[in-house]
């Protein structure tokens, strides 16, 4: 049985930022593999094997979380690591990218409704209003009227990586001390990269590209170093720093604030690629901002008077439990 979270604002902020810094610099640093032959799941196929590889120490130390807690860690590689990539590779397969990552990232607003009609928990208004404003913003960023197209199988499989998305808040709020998040992860990448070689296919990936030098924001950069950023950074600490921000903030909360891992993608491809922003998608910017700044004040932020340092434990939408 896992530990009550303990929620803090502060703390789960700087978890957040991190988390959204380092998933939202996968794309960059992907781009130079993409652009020299791979295909995007063979990329992610690539971070999470490699994630899974450089974590098989912590997975070795802690083999027995497999033992206490097997639904937690096999769930947590086949829904938050394999699930989403998957589903969404294939929905983009048939509508247009914006509008996928659009429903996608639907996923904190079925998470509200998950809490409040299934688990009937009291939503934070703060919460609510902060996603809401966060979906709207990222409409704006990703000009999804542009091609806009409507497949009906690649709604329903972007829909399927909404739903996988609200596994990665759930299943991260359940890590704790039976648990370790580093384990879970570790463990967790190692079945999402044995499900996603069906589809991968590593034996056909081009690894004479990671012996080469490729083009990265205006210098060149050796493949296999560009492939060991995307383990480490990108899908490890970026697994851990975002399981992290779910637990201080609660998963609602740190719904919202996820939002701002589309924001930095978008700014780093403008200043490492190049990427020029249009005036709608600047705003789009500040209306995500807007919206993770409001979602943020759903958590408290003074420590507990009954226990210095610590604050109470919110319920998992985001609100004290003895408010009502």
């Amino acid at each position: 049985m896992s530990v009550e979270p303990v929620r803090h604002r502060a703390s789960g902020l700087a978890f957040a930022l991190a988390a959204a810094l380092f998933f939202g610099g996968a794309g960059v640093a992907a781009r130079p593999l993409l652009d020299a032959g791979m295909d995007p799941l063979q990329v992610t196929w690539l971070r999470l094997a490699g994630a899974a590889l450089l974590l098989s120490p912590m997975a070795l130390l802690q083999w027995r979380v497999l033992v206490r807690r097997p639904l937690l860690v096999v769930a947590y590689g086949v829904f938050p690591m394999a699930g989403v990539q998957a589903l969404y590779f294939a929905a983009v397969d048939r509508i247009p990218v914006g509008i996928a990552l659009l429903i996608e990232f639907l996923g904190p607003v079925l998470l509200l409704v998950w809490f409040r009609l299934v688990r009937r928990s009291r939503v934070a208004p703060a919460a609510a209003v902060g996603v809401v404003l966060a979906v709207v913003g990222l409409g704006l960023l990703l000009e999804v009227w542009a091609g806009m197209s409507l497949d009906p199988v690649g709604v329903g499989l972007a829909l399927g990586a909404a739903a996988a998305q609200v596994g990665f808040f759930l299943l991260s709020d359940a890590t704790g001390e039976d648990a370790d998040p580093l384990a879970v992860i570790a463990i967790g990448s190692l079945v999402a990269a044995v499900l996603l070689a069906v589809l991968a296919r590593p034996w056909t990936i081009p690894w004479g590209t990671l012996s080469e030098s490729l083009p990265l924001g205006g210098t060149q950069v050796p493949g296999w170093a560009i492939a060991l950023w995307l383990a480490l950074v990108c899908t490890a600490m970026a697994y851990f720093a975002g399981v992290g921000a779910v637990r201080r903030l609660s998963p609602q909360v740190a719904g919202g604030v996820a939002y701002l891992e589309v924001v930095t993608a978008i700014v780093l491809a403008w200043v490492l690629l190049g990427e020029a922003l249009s005036t709608v998608q600047v705003v789009g910017a500040v209306v995500i901002v807007a919206g993770a700044f409001i979602t943020q004040t759903a958590v408290p932020s003074r420590p507990s008077a009954d226990e210095p340092g610590l604050v109470p434990a919110t319920d998992a939408a985001g609100a004290d439990p003895r408010a009502d």
